[in-house]
């Protein structure tokens, strides 16, 4: 966008224009005050989250009522809470919305204050803090923007909503389209879009109704579904594009596997380019049979909006190994590093590190190579403490004689930390390979350097043998070559593509904020698009397949009674997707998984479209 506006204007202009999302203009903002800012993968926040949650006995509680969340359940509603409220503490959120947790909410409220007072100690940020922290200090430091444009209007929450208004903006523009909003889920408010004018009632609305993508049949059945949700505002899309006039067409089977085979043999025979093809799903759970359907026919697909490169366990390990030999205080690091280890948990992992930070007077290369000799035992004790739920076990010191066969120096193999009973023999091997890489990391200028190091050291490895043993696994057990010898190829590809990213930057710090916060999609190769309808959001294709058009799948009536958005989000999520197409569509639906032996009704979409 920026650039575009370097060719309009001047780059002079164009320098001044701050533009990302959200979260990236909240982190240059930060950033520029705080240059040591640590932005942390979302995995690290929720095993620091998990590590506190662990420390509580629910088990006090007696509770006919309900059985309290999962670590990885109550973060996401925590994480839902920090986007749509403002004021109530979570507890009381907790009290007034989860009424059958209502015995819980003391607890869950103690939980987030130790988990937010813990990412204060530790420097730690995830992309929610960056918007809090953002707007607190423009309480006090706020800078003069003379004009500001949100775009995707329609998706904001409450809490960016209020980062908007914190800003004061002296003129703000917002483009939005109410009929594509979609993230309920993640808190997006409607009704945000739907206020506008209430809000600023000397607002100037300009209402866009040229369509310069899809021909005049997509449009009118697009029109057409939509239309039976409320109108906020008055609009009804008007046709720009004549020609080609190819009316949608629908595709009935029989089975569901019958279903992705036939849209394969179309895709077979289509004449579109296939980066100009895509095949779209409401759930995930689509992908793998279209994308089966596809290899059989010998089809390349790639699918987009899934996993991403910076989330598989290998470059997160490259990445956290990375992390704590620049950042010697990074806990989460730590563990998720050696937690590998066979029979070490992320308790004892925890333990460890906090024990050499004790030894180190706050450096854990200190705890290595200059601990404390006056600290016998470096493991805390804990207190039971029952209002709190907590618990912790004394840990009694164990006997080092059991790793005397690894001929370790004696200055490691007389470090306390070999002391805890719990300590595995990997897991004293691995302490003693990152100690020598700690050492080592200190002579690494560049970030190409530091991955090298990392990735050719005995650390790296036994990860890695780690992930190819459990990805060369049959379904029964059984070791498969084949999938050994796929697992190794993609680690190594990836390994690969961070070593190539590493040569941009000379600096660590920039690098690893950089890893954090991309958000390219590195992995897209030629070949059909298979991606979610939220996925294809703000993309066009020639040619559009949308697959799985039954009640229960699309609309997802499941997901629809759960999110605020009910069944008017799904009818919007059914705009998006039609309106992707730019000259050719199919929608199709089956009406049985023979696998599962479930009969399905065609969605009511199909209904309300005239199309049945």
């Amino acid at each position: 966008m920026v650039e575009r506006v370097a060719k309009i204007f001047d780059k002079e202009i164009a320098s001044r224009i701050v533009a990302g999302t959200f979260h990236s203009v909240s982190y240059k903002y930060l950033r520029s005050r705080n240059p040591n800012l640590i932005l942390k993968q979302e995995g690290d926040i929720r095993t620091l989250f998990r590590t506190i949650y662990e420390r509580r006995d629910f088990s006090q509680i007696d509770s006919e009522l309900a059985v309290p969340y999962s670590s990885k359940y109550l973060y996401e509603v925590y994480n839902f809470y920090q986007n749509i409220e403002l004021e109530k503490d979570f507890g009381d959120w907790i009290e007034e919305n989860k009424e059958d947790h209502e015995i819980f909410a003391d607890v869950y409220q103690n939980i987030v204050d130790e988990f937010e007072e813990t990412k204060r100690e530790l420097g730690f940020m995830n992309f929610n803090d960056l918007l809090l922290r953002m707007k607190e200090s423009l309480k006090n430091d706020r800078p003069e923007y003379v004009e500001i444009l949100i775009d995707e209007y329609q998706d904001t929450n409450l809490l960016q909503d209020s980062l908007i208004a914190e800003l004061k903006p002296k003129s703000l523009f917002c483009v939005g389209d109410y009929d594509q909003s979609i993230y309920a889920f993640n808190g997006a408010n409607i009704s945000i879009i739907g206020s506008f004018t209430e809000k600023f009632p000397n607002a100037k609305v300009h209402t866009l109704v040229k369509n310069y993508r899809s021909t005049k049949p997509i449009l009118d059945l697009a029109n057409l579904v939509i239309s039976k949700n409320e109108r906020l505002y008055e609009k009804q899309l008007e046709v720009t594009k004549k020609f080609p006039n190819i009316p949608p067409k629908l595709l009935k089977f029989d089975k569901l596997f019958s279903q992705y085979d036939g849209i394969s043999e179309i895709v077979k025979k289509s004449k579109t380019e296939h980066s100009e093809i895509a095949i779209l799903f409401r759930n995930n759970s689509s992908a793998d049979g279209i994308e089966g359907a596809l290899r059989k026919f010998n089809i390349p697909a790639k699918r987009r909006g899934g996993r991403s490169l910076f989330e598989t366990k290998e470059v997160k390990a490259l990445l956290d190994i990375y992390t704590i030999l620049l950042n010697h205080k990074d806990m989460m690091a730590f563990i998720h590093i050696f937690e590998y280890a066979k029979g070490l948990g992320v308790g004892t992992a925890k333990d460890i590190f906090e024990a050499l930070k004790l030894l180190g007077n706050g450096d854990i290369y200190r705890g290595f190579y200059e601990p404390n000799r006056n600290i016998s035992n470096p493991f805390k004790s804990g207190q039971n403490n029952r209002q709190l739920l907590l618990s912790n076990d004394f840990i009694e010191l164990g006997s080092v004689s059991r790793f005397q066969k690894f001929n370790f120096p004696e200055q490691f193999l007389s470090n306390p930390i070999l002391k805890h009973p719990r300590l595995s023999e990997d897991g004293a091997e691995l302490l003693f390979e990152f100690r020598k890489l700690l050492l080592t990391f200190r002579h690494a200028k560049n970030p190409v350097k530091v991955i090298e190091l990392i990735a050719n050291g005995k650390i790296y490895r036994y990860i890695l043998n780690i992930l190819k043993s459990s990805r060369s696994k049959l379904p029964n057990g059984e070791h498969s070559k084949e999938k050994e010898k796929d697992a190794v190829a993609g680690i190594v590809n990836r390994v690969k593509i961070i070593k190539k990213l590493s040569m941009s930057y000379n600096d660590h710090r920039s690098f690893l904020n950089a890893m954090v916060l991309g958000s390219k999609d590195l992995t897209k190769g030629d070949g059909v698009n298979l991606l979610t309808v939220h996925a294809s959001k703000g993309l066009e294709f020639r040619e559009v397949y949308i697959v799985d058009l039954m009640d229960g799948r699309f609309p997802n009536t499941k997901l629809s009674k759960q999110s605020d958005g009910g069944i008017d989000e799904e009818r919007r999520l059914f705009y998006v997707a039609v309106t992707r197409a730019k000259e050719i569509l199919y929608l199709s639906f089956a009406r049985m998984d023979d696998k599962k032996d479930k009969s399905f009704e065609p969605s009511q979409f199909l209904n309300e479209g005239k199309l049945i």
